[in-house]
């Protein structure tokens, strides 16, 4: 069984919601829970604006009591969720790629976590492909070889939320001459002076780099032309 402790940053799954309570699955089958105040910062209208069932969640352990670990959402950074989504979308594909090669999945990640994280086993593959067959029966290191070498890896994402006010006349163009200055990412507007910033990478870090840099260019602009600028944490 996985041990936790306080500090821990962790990918949840969202099991239920009861009044102002988030109950959340935590890697191993063990329960967790959320209060309101930490779900995010200040008031909290609507709960599910934040949180959704059966929706992944990265979290922070606050404290454990008799092995119920209490938990908030609203403490963890933004640097802090992309590493651990990261980590768990490798572990979804290397165990993907071994359910489709070899006859006991389950077991042989077991083994490399024992050692590896999904992150350097699949980056130590590239350099080192050899190290395979400590782990995987040799009569299907090749399938799992093949499946390895032909599998794309995704493009990461990364949205971020900045709402931009102008109370000047020329506002609208004032707004768009700022948003014009973030290079490298998408940016669209939802309504009520609200844009989302969208940026992809071959890694959360990068991806979130692009997002971070833009903002500040934006941020810069925006305080130059006089202009309302806040970046949500959401």
């Amino acid at each position: 069984m996985i041990e936790f402790k306080e500090d821990d940053i962790v990918m949840c799954t969202v099991k239920k919601i009861e009044g102002t309570i988030v109950f959340v699955d935590l890697d191993g089958g063990i329960e967790g829970s959320i209060v309101m105040s930490e779900i995010a910062a200040g008031r909290i209208r609507n709960i599910r604006d934040y949180v959704s069932l059966g929706k992944k969640i990265v979290c922070k352990i606050l404290k454990i009591q008799n092995g119920h670990p209490e938990l908030s959402l609203r403490r963890v950074t933004g640097s802090e969720k992309d590493k651990i989504k990261e980590k768990y979308e490798k572990e979804r594909n290397l165990l993907s790629m071994l359910k489709a090669s070899v006859k006991k999945p389950e077991e042989v990640s077991q083994k490399i976590k024992e050692i590896y994280d999904a992150i350097e086993f699949l980056e130590e593959i590239k350099t080192n492909p050899s190290i395979v067959e400590k782990f995987i029966p040799k009569s299907e290191v090749a399938t799992f070889t093949k499946i390895f070498a032909e599998k794309k890896e995704k493009e990461k994402e990364v949205k971020k939320k900045i709402v931009l006010k102008s109370t000047s006349p020329n506002g609208i163009n004032e707004i768009k001459e700022v948003l014009q200055e973030a290079k490298n990412i998408e940016v669209t507007y939802l309504g009520n002076s609200k844009f989302s910033l969208f940026a992809k990478a071959k890694d959360f870090k990068k991806a979130n780099q692009k997002i971070q840099n833009a903002i500040e260019i934006i941020k810069t602009k925006a305080k130059e032309k006089k202009l309302v600028f806040e970046a949500e944490e959401k």
